[in-house]
């Protein structure tokens, strides 16, 4: 690999490489591995059949695995998991094994597996999307790739029993008895079924249950770090990178969005000193309001801590579109946020008007106790208005950003949004995503 790419090639000098025992399965934390080459995210594991391959082919599988590890796919996965709860590891190596395989098949000097599943053949038979290899890399990523297979539905779901339709039966409807119809499991539909079909020779590379998760700290710098060596690697090699594309797959920086928030909160609410008349400066009294042997020094004026108490208003979109699950984490945050800034609080609760307000002294907020309930359709316009009421020194919007803001309020505003509308564009200030 470092031969024909030194750049990209190199990538494997980065990752920890070990043998597997060579007697029946070998394990990894919990997972049996039964595949000849693993890895667990960090680590590439190789088992017994690894030294039957032909030399094209270990390079070809080392590259492979390589791949996963720059492109963080088993951090990936708990991340999904944590934001989906429920994420079949099985469709997502699949959907993670595409992109890898069309990001290598340009060289010919290594050997993909022939049951190799690509990215444009699963585009095509399980999404009817059928486009150029170079166009797709840099359209699709795992993630993306994952939520556009997954399909499968629970058996007590009312269309689990409907009658298929057309060019969804046969292959790609499960089979009576098997894993995927025992009872409270969920069944594939036709496009996860396509999909874990094609994959049916491979076995699961990726083993999240054999990795440790890190602080959120030390697994942003990680995912930094990668990103950092595949744009250096892939710009030393030129053509000859194993990368085909800047592929939309690359690592992003993901700093915790209780960091990002606590940081610009803190700087928010900081008491700013005063100017006092009443009082000269340290560097006036130093001098003794002299300058040289005759001249003497203007009046200058000394500071002091001001003597107001730092106030946050935090806005609730309450239109439905917020999961408990996030408005809970979000509002824990905040809970601990004031009470280490001794901030005050408002809370104004609305979707298209203000719903309820009510204001906490410092160190007393109880947001996790408050029912937060919306009748529909958002205006921050009348929200943003009462927040100004109360003379905040910066503010905090939950929403979804989807509804007009007509109004625009002196002082900074975060607006704090779901992943899922992370592409979506605030009207001003900051937007911090909550992954």
């Amino acid at each position: 690999m470092v031969e024909f790419a030194p750049g990209t090639g190199g990538l494997a000098l980065w990752v920890r490489h070990a043998d597997l025992p060579p007697e029946g399965d070998a394990k990894v934390g919990a997972t049996t591995i039964a595949t000849t080459i693993a890895t667990d995210g960090t680590v590439i594991y190789y088992g017994s059949a690894f030294e039957t391959l032909t030399l094209a082919q270990k390079t070809g599988r080392v590259a492979h695995e390589v791949l996963h590890i720059a492109l963080r796919h088993v951090q990936r996965y708990r991340d999904l998991e944590r934001l989906l709860g429920d994420v079949d590891l099985e469709l997502y190596n699949r959907c993670a094994d595409a992109i890898v395989n069309s990001t290598l098949g340009h060289l010919g000097w290594l050997e993909l597996p022939k049951s190799a599943v690509t990215l444009e053949r699963l585009l095509s038979s399980s999404l009817g999307i059928d486009q150029e290899v170079g166009r797709s890399l840099l359209e699709w990523d795992v993630e993306r790739l994952y939520r556009a297979i997954d399909d499968r539905r629970r058996e007590d779901d009312p269309a689990h029993n409907a009658a298929p339709r057309r060019g969804e039966r046969g292959a790609d409807s499960p089979r009576p008895g098997s894993d995927a119809t025992r009872a409270g499991a969920r069944a594939d539909g036709p496009r996860a079924a396509r999909v874990r079909a094609l994959g049916a020779d491979e076995g699961t590379d990726l083993l999240p249950t054999a990795a440790r998760s890190g602080a959120p700290e030390l697994e942003a710098d990680e995912a930094r770090a990668w990103s950092e060596r595949i744009l250096r690697a892939h710009a030393g090699d030129g053509g000859h990178s194993m990368l085909r594309a800047l592929v939309a797959d690359l690592p992003q920086t993901r700093t915790p969005w209780r960091a990002v928030l606590r940081s610009r909160l803190a700087h928010g609410l900081a008491p700013r000193p005063a100017l006092s008349w009443s009082r000269p400066s340290r560097s006036y009294l130093a001098n003794q309001g002299r300058r040289g042997a005759y001249g003497r020094l203007p009046w200058e004026p000394g500071q002091t801590s001001t003597k107001s108490v730092p106030r946050l208003a935090v806005i609730i979109d309450a239109s439905g579109s917020i999961e408990d699950t996030l408005l809970t984490q979000f509002t824990s945050e905040i809970e601990a946020i004031t009470r280490r800034v001794e901030a005050a609080v408002v809370l104004v609760i609305g979707d298209d008007r203000v719903r309820r307000v009510q204001s906490f002294e410092p160190g007393r907020t109880e947001l996790g106790e408050i029912e937060f309930q919306g009748r529909g359709g958002t205006d921050f316009t009348p929200l943003l208005e009462e927040a100004e009421r109360h003379h905040p020194d910066i503010g905090v919007v939950l929403t979804d950003l989807e509804g007009p803001a007509r109004f625009r309020p002196r002082w900074p505003v975060i607006w704090a949004v779901p992943e899922s509308r992370a592409h979506a564009t605030q009207p001003f200030g900051r937007k911090l995503v909550l992954r």
